[in-house]
């Protein structure tokens, strides 16, 4: 199984798959992906999101992760435009169908000799997403679970911070060396050379609206979390509608009108489609693209975009958890 999608439905995926029986294997689907990611992560060639996958998945404590959604199916409207929580759920890894699929070739025959001989993942399939949508369907309380989310941002900001550390310190490593004449030195006297294109020097951008942000999220999210577990089911039903509509009030606080740079129509501020990867995703988008674009005026101004939609979202949990507490709900009309 692979799955991703927005990570404040991470834990439902996990449960979900905790109680789906891989045909193949005997053991849970859940079981089956963590073995993956984690394989997958200690293969050579690993990136380090790949590395790091595979240690949150080799730990049984948590649940294991589920990617980011870039575009390419129906989800993209609801997740990047509307500001809707959405997941992908599929099935693959073992069916040779690259290049099969959407051609003339994608047949009936095709896909039941060699895509999925004996029908065997298209009912786990079924019963995956058929389990999720009738949790969600038939849920009495919220079935987010926003520790999740909120490790995944940690995790993302780190990512962008060091991504301008690295570009930095390459730029100030050839200064160095154009110093040095190191580039002239090392050439072949016998074939036209040049030097390589200069980098841009790197400044320092201000990530201290976006760790803050953060820091808030990750407690307002174990706080929440907490109050939810122990007191959600419990509550009326007046009380359990309110904090259904948090949750999608939460989700919403991801999206800003303005939208993302040169592409007005994206608006989530966590996920997008790259602007140069097809569907491939970029996860801050706002300040990550920025930055591998050097756009220094602009990776500034998303960072202390995206830490509002961040509080935004805590705003919602801190106003549920004060629900579930017996407080008011002033945060959660925002």
């Amino acid at each position: 199984m692979g799955a991703e999608g927005s990570h404040s439905l991470q834990h439902l995926v996990n449960t979900v798959a905790a109680d789906v029986t891989d045909p193949e294997t005997g053991v849970s689907v859940a079981a089956r992906a963590r073995a993956r990611i984690g394989v997958a992560g200690n293969n050579p060639g690993a990136n380090e999101e790949a590395k790091e996958n595979a240690k949150i998945a080799a730990d049984p404590s948590k649940d294991f992760p589920i990617e980011p959604l870039g575009s390419g199916s129906d989800y993209s409207p609801f997740l990047q435009h509307l500001g809707l929580a959405a997941l992908n759920i599929g099935f693959g890894g073992e069916g040779q169908v690259g290049g099969v699929y959407h051609s003339a070739y994608d047949t009936y025959e095709y896909y039941s000799r060699f895509a999925d001989p004996g029908f065997k993942y298209g009912p786990v399939l079924a019963k995956t997403a058929g389990r999720v949508i009738l949790r969600i369907a038939d849920a009495d309380v919220p079935p987010q679970r926003y520790s999740d989310f909120a490790d995944t941002m940690g995790r993302y900001a780190d990512q962008v911070k060091k991504l301008a550390d690295n570009k930095r310190d390459a730029a100030e490593t050839q200064a160095k060396l154009f110093a040095l004449n190191a580039f002239h030195l090392v050439d072949d006297p016998t074939k036209t050379s040049g030097p390589p294109v200069g980098l841009k020097p790197v400044p320092h951008i201000n990530f201290a609206p976006l760790e803050n942000a953060v820091d808030r999220l990750k407690k307002t999210a174990k706080d929440y979390d907490a109050a939810l577990l122990a007191k959600g089911a419990a509550q009326p039903e007046r009380v359990k509608a309110q904090l259904f509509d948090i949750g999608r009030k939460a989700e919403a606080a991801l999206t800003i009108e303005a939208g993302l740079p040169g592409r007005n129509w994206y608006k989530n501020l966590i996920y997008a489609p790259g602007r140069l990867t097809g569907y491939a995703p970029k996860t801050l988008p706002g300040v990550r693209e920025a930055i591998e674009e050097e756009q220094w005026d602009e990776a500034d101004k998303y960072t202390v975009l995206t830490a509002a939609a961040l509080n935004a979202y805590s705003d919602q949990l801190e106003g549920g958890t004060r629900l579930l507490n017996g407080g008011n709900t002033s945060a959660s009309a925002k």
